[in-house]
């Protein structure tokens, strides 16, 4: 059996973040969403691969045969969920009670159209909005935690470290912690491979480590908070998301808020995620090319791949930072900066796609990642594709 991962129409919705990467690749709990679907597969099932737009195959290829199980990325599965679309049959599709497709199975992805429904009143995590990530983030590490945790036996935290709730605790080979205060009485605590746990530091789950990734002396983090693969964060966090190869390491406030990979949050740096007036908050939506009314009261950052702010920057409640953009300076930025931008509040000009790449190839090099050519030719997409908000002809 071969299965591939499919973004819907919902994906404008998913911008910035989605620019760079299919929505199977968004990290929300401790995995991504593709690799949530490997580890609940039946061992006999093949991955074949992602479904996206067209400037994104080259990096995350597919591999289409006869006959297919065609899932919806944005769906988080769990055991339940599995079941029913492992039962559905050829030109058969099953839905959710608000009619949106999960999965199908066929041998040509346009038929989806004509498929037989079926629906489902399994309840499961559903990514249609950037605020999601973080506000659904616990439910998906909980739910994560078990699965990678199911049947195994945790490394022992050494009698320098102050544990509540020790039986929701898991260490992974190879990953420190000294002197840290870790309460998993509220939900759990995942320490990854190889990865380290700062002097000092102070974390409340659900809580997500990943591989090779570190909280600096004296963090202060509450959960619902996940920092993907070699990353490094300090100062506080609460109700994070970090995709991977991001830093945070230095003392600010990061709050309700998702971060892509190859970020940089400068000294002293924070945002805001509760407006004075206590009103919704409003992000940025590029589907419909305006602000997008939540429905939460704590809603921070969204920043996309690539992107950095200076020391001492000051985001303001719900701002979107685009792919590749380069924030600094005093007072609040605009709470939407697109794409390859410079600067902060007193303005912004284009951040060069030249002087882009030379930054990126020494960000990248310095986790020993290289900035292939085909990282390049989709970044230039996007920057090409983005130009219309940088008034850029």
């Amino acid at each position: 059996m071969r299965y591939l991962l499919f973004d819907d129409e919902n994906r404008a919705n998913l911008l910035p973040l989605a620019y760079t990467r299919p929505v199977a690749e968004f990290r929300i709990g401790i995995l991504t969403i593709a690799e949530k679907w490997s580890r609940r597969m039946p061992n006999e099932a093949v991955f074949g691969g992602y479904v996206t737009e067209t400037y994104l195959q080259g990096k995350y290829p597919s591999d289409i045969n006869e006959e297919q199980l065609w899932i919806n990325a944005s769906v988080c599965p769990n055991d339940a969920l599995i079941k029913d679309v492992l039962s559905l049959e050829m030109n058969e599709g099953l839905f959710d009670e608000q009619e949106h497709i999960i999965a199908f199975r066929s041998g040509n992805f346009k038929d989806s159209v004509d498929c037989q429904k079926s629906y489902t009143d399994v309840a499961f995590t559903h990514v249609q909005n950037l605020w999601d990530i973080f506000s659904k983030n616990a439910i998906e590490l909980e739910a994560d935690f078990e699965l990678i945790t199911r049947g195994r036996t945790s490394q022992k935290a050494n009698a320098t470290n102050n544990i509540l709730g020790e039986e929701n605790l898991f260490i992974e080979e190879g990953a420190v912690l000294n002197c840290a205060i870790i309460n998993a009485s509220n939900g759990p605590v995942y320490i990854g491979k190889d990865a380290e746990v700062m002097e000092g530091s102070i974390i409340r789950g659900p809580f997500a480590l990943c591989e090779a990734s570190q909280t600096k002396l004296g963090a202060k983090i509450y959960g619902p908070t996940t920092v993907g693969p070699y990353s490094k964060v300090g100062g506080e966090l609460n109700n994070v998301v970090i995709f991977g190869y991001s830093n945070k390491g230095h003392d600010g406030f990061i709050g309700n808020s998702v971060l892509g990979e190859w970020c940089n949050i400068g000294a002293d740096s924070n945002n805001s995620n509760l407006k004075n007036n206590y009103a919704e908050v409003r992000l940025w939506n590029y589907a419909t090319g305006r602000f997008a009314h939540t429905g939460l009261q704590f809603c921070g950052l969204i920043m996309a791949d690539h992107s950095k702010c200076g020391i001492n920057t000051m985001f303001n409640t719900g701002t979107v930072v685009g792919v590749g953009a380069n924030v600094f300076g005093s007072g609040f930025p605009r709470n939407f900066i697109p794409s390859f931008s410079w600067g902060g509040s007193s303005g912004l000009i284009v951040h060069k796609l030249e002087k882009f790449f030379i930054t990126a190839d020494k960000v990248m090099s310095r986790r020993s990642v290289t900035l292939s050519d085909e990282d390049k030719n989709i970044l230039s997409f996007i920057y090409d594709v983005t130009k219309s908000y940088r008034n850029e002809k």
